[in-house]
């Protein structure tokens, strides 16, 4: 991952595609109708389910008001690619707009059916229901088996993770005892360097969320300051990560960095930031304030600490 200089530091990106530059190059193309580009991107991510799935899900964004992933379904109906980019799509017209009836619903289950049928292996159809079951048919008992359909085929799929972590959010559909219960409970069993371990962060801000929005926190110290859970996402994740960035790095970093920060910690936040770059992520920051303001203050927290060590 290139280095990003604290020299930059006026550059927010808040592209979706962070620092797949590929796919930042193929979004334009999108925004204009074409679909040429996002066929040959998503043909050359192959069985990479993690940079796929990412892919399109970006996509999809720039396919709800237009009919580019349409009219390549149309071109190409075997193609799986093609099936899985229009099943996305179709599923985020309905999310976005909030449509629940049947024959809405049954055109998305359809694509999504269509999609994994053509291509058996793929996670992402499976995925794309799970999200239209949790936002538009919540049935606890369906994600569940939709997730072991997604687990079959890609074990530690992080998104699969992250739809049941939202179904369970107190804000949502779940409490805040079994959010966390069954963020720890995931989080014990998988392996050390999996991003998955952020979900523990993931909750923390959640809980966090729905107490200020309960107006139960008033001035109560944030959380992170007494949180265990940041330790154990920096020894099982962050110093055992990938060398190579999954696909929603920028996102789960942005976890930690928001923790370590809100933790007083900030000469530890100051190599994750320097690994986020430009790259702020709404979440967590926006649940405590100003997201862009509140990165940037910490971001300065962190250099400064760092310097004062070194003079030190």
């Amino acid at each position: 991952m290139p280095r990003w200089s604290w020299r930059d530091e006026a550059l927010l990106d808040n592209h979706p595609a962070r620092d797949d530059q590929a796919l930042r190059t193929v979004c334009e193309d999108a925004l204009m109708g074409r679909w040429d580009g996002p066929r040959d991107l998503i043909a050359a991510t192959g069985r990479d389910w993690d940079r796929r799935v990412f892919r399109l899900q970006i996509l999809a964004r720039n396919g709800v008001r237009l009919r580019w992933a349409d009219t390549w379904a149309s071109a190409e109906p075997t193609n799986p690619d093609a099936l899985a980019m229009l099943a996305h799509v179709k599923a985020l017209r309905a999310i976005v707009s909030g449509q629940s009836d049947d024959a809405v619903l049954d055109d998305v289950w359809r694509s999504c059916l269509a999609a994994a049928d053509a291509a058996p292996g793929d996670p992402s159809p499976w995925l794309v229901m799970m999200a239209v079951v949790r936002t538009l048919t919540p049935d606890w008992k369906t994600l569940l088996e939709l997730w072991g359909e997604v687990r079959r085929r890609d074990p530690l799929n992080r998104e699969g993770y992250h739809e049941v972590m939202a179904y369970l959010m107190p804000r949502k559909h779940g409490s805040t005892t079994v959010m966390f219960d069954w963020a720890r409970d995931q989080v014990h069993s998988v392996p050390d360097g999996s991003p998955l371990i952020v979900l523990l962060l993931v909750a923390q801000a959640e809980h966090y969320r729905f107490r200020q929005a309960q107006r139960s926190t008033g001035s109560a110290i944030h959380p992170w300051m007494q949180c265990p859970d940041i330790d154990r996402v920096l020894d099982r994740w962050w110093l055992r990560r990938s060398p190579t960035p999954h696909a929603n790095f920028m996102d789960d970093a942005n976890y930690l960095a928001h923790a370590l920060s809100f933790a007083g910690r900030h000469r530890e936040a100051h190599e994750v930031f320097e690994e986020i770059g430009p790259y702020a992520a709404q979440l967590p920051w926006a649940y405590c304030g100003e997201a862009e303001q509140l990165f940037r203050t910490h971001k300065e927290r962190a250099r400064n600490a760092t310097r004062s060590r070194r003079r030190g």
